[in-house]
């Protein structure tokens, strides 16, 4: 998570490994102690065939800590206590409250009359606010998800999105997310970065494995290794980009660490996706769930500066700078404000659309909630639902102030347009069932979960497109040839290929029925028998579903 990035984090060598790892696979094939890192922090090394060692991996937690048992937190002298990090996207809270000092001049007091006092650390969080050392902090929906099970704080509201400040960053010849499968990624455990790859890797139908200290990587999977924190990753990627290697092919970079791996690397990497539209990295406020039962009122306050706060840097953030600046020791006012634009701060209807998954133009609370669920599996041991943690204040008698409000989440664009057959961030073959020879598809519980998983493509990234490919199943093409020559599967080739195209359009029509898709998000293509995926005719009876998101 973000509380832990900016740590200077100091390894004790405790012990030598040796990593030998097998060849690297065609790329074009088909994160107490801190719970984001291990019990100790080991330095672990690996070993290529050039002899040279790797250090700086730590061994993946098996399991998620439980945190402290809940107490109480207690304002004293009319103050709340709020922990961030230095994140850019926490500035509506810092200029709502004047700086980071309890004030009578901040918004918080004049309307609800308490302070706060805002405390930036990247010391983890958690049980200083599951026993009550602070009051309140932020953190994402998915670090929520990780830690639900004994995490004792509630969620009133969304701060944001996160546009832009984490990236995938790869070796060149890696063009789509696919192109992992079989190859190593360093992320930090349990944070955002985890969740990014892990998500990306669902969305492609490619499972994950956290490899352990010295095990080889699974060719059939996106292998994770993991480092202390995102900025130790993206120093050891680049270090073994530049000694030639490629042990690890990608990382999961935040902040000013993706630029920086970008350009120390001299053009050997490339930002594979990052998540300007891709909207699944929403941070929310979190408060001390004994304190915000006791203390309904003042959850209310810190709701209505949150999003008072959130407005005036939406409308006018030049106006907060310095402000803003101060507050996280940030060297100029121009630095500030190119990092406020990797944010979306959200409005009221914003943040009620969130909750309420009725926004068609960004992830959803309990989409993502449920997404990291699925994403880090049995590791977590535990079905929390994702309304356990929500105690919404956004009905609130303030509520009123902000009628004008509207939702507005647009796609940023950064190179222009480009075509629909240029690459995809991602594909995934979905089988799709018909009636038997023909376009009709059938009503059928299958069915339905692969048109919500395509719709929830659309939704999390805002500008994004699909191309749905079809293909039919080709093993009839040596009867086909023994029949009646080469011109028999000529003819039939055609056949398929129309066959195809018409199930790709039927897909095409019933996402547009169910949910009203615009005809410019997708794009159907029939390929026939032309691209089987394997010997396999079931498999072969497919739409492969493309995904564009915008550049």
């Amino acid at each position: 998570m973000k509380k832990a990035l900016f740590a200077l984090v100091f390894l004790a060598v405790v012990g030598f490994g040796v990593w030998r790892w097998w060849d690297r696979l065609d790329p074009n094939a088909g994160q107490g102690a801190p719970a984001a890192t291990s019990s100790s922090a080991a330095v672990s090394s690996a070993q290529s065939g050039g002899g040279a060692t790797v250090e700086g991996l730590i061994e993946p937690e098996t399991e998620v800590r439980a945190l402290a048992a809940p107490v109480l937190y207690q304002m004293k002298d009319g103050v709340f206590d709020l922990e961030l990090s230095e994140y850019a996207g926490y500035a509506g809270l810092i200029v709502a409250n004047g700086g980071l000092a309890p004030s009578e001049e901040s918004y918080f007091f004049k309307n609800h009359g308490f302070k706060v006092r805002i405390t930036i650390s990247e010391e983890e969080s958690w049980d200083a606010l599951n026993s009550g050392r602070i009051g309140g902090s932020a953190t994402t929906v998915d670090v929520l998800a990780v830690y639900a099970k004994t995490f004792q704080a509630v969620v009133p509201a969304q701060i944001g999105f996160s546009r832009g400040s984490d990236a995938i960053v790869v070796l060149n010849d890696i063009k789509r997310v696919n192109q992992l499968a079989g190859r190593t990624v360093v992320a930090s455990q349990f944070t955002e970065a985890d969740f990014f790859i892990r998500y990306l890797a669902s969305e492609a139908g490619l499972e994950v494995k956290a490899l352990d200290v010295g095990e080889a990587p699974d060719p059939e999977k996106i292998n994770l290794v993991y480092a202390e924190d995102s900025f130790e990753g993206g120093d050891l990627f680049a270090r073994l980009i530049n000694e030639g290697r490629t042990d690890i092919a990608g990382a999961v970079l935040w902040g000013s660490k993706i630029q920086e791996v970008l350009e120390s690397t001299q053009g050997k990497t490339r930002v594979l996706v990052d998540n300007r539209n891709l909207l699944v990295v929403a941070d929310v406020l979190v408060v001390n769930k004994p304190f915000a039962q006791a203390n309904p009122k003042v959850v209310e306050g810190l709701v209505d500066g949150l999003l008072a706060g959130n407005d005036m840097v939406r409308t006018n953030p030049d106006a907060h700078l310095d402000v803003v600046a101060r507050a996280f020791k940030w060297e100029s006012r121009a630095q500030t404000k190119v990092e406020l634009a990797q944010i979306h701060f959200s409005n009221l209807p914003e943040n009620k659309a969130f909750f309420s998954g009725a926004i068609d133009a960004a992830g959803s609370y309990a989409g993502i909630f449920t997404s990291a669920m699925f994403a880090y599996g049995p590791i977590l041991n535990h079905s929390v639902p994702p309304e356990r943690q929500l105690d919404l204040k956004l009905d609130a008698p303030f509520a009123a102030k902000y009628a004008a409000q509207t939702v507005s989440i647009q796609p940023i664009r950064s190179t222009g347009t480009r075509s629909i057959e240029q690459n995809p961030l991602l594909t995934r073959d979905i089988r799709f069932f018909f009636e038997p020879n023909s376009a009709v598809l059938q009503a059928t519980p299958d069915n339905d979960k692969n048109y919500a998983s395509i719709k929830q493509l659309l939704q999390v990234a805002p500008g994004s497109t699909i191309l749905l490919r079809g293909h039919v199943d080709n093993t009839m093409v040596p009867e086909f040839r023994k029949q009646g020559g080469e011109s028999l599967v000529r003819s039939m080739a055609l056949k398929a290929m129309e066959l195809s195209r018409q199930r790709a359009e039927s897909v095409r029509v019933e996402l547009k029925k169910r949910y009203q898709l615009p005809d410019a998000r997708m794009e159907v293509i029939g390929r026939g028998w032309e691209e089987p995926a394997g010997n396999d005719g079931e498999k072969n009876r497919r739409v492969e579903v493309q995904w564009f998101t915008v550049e």
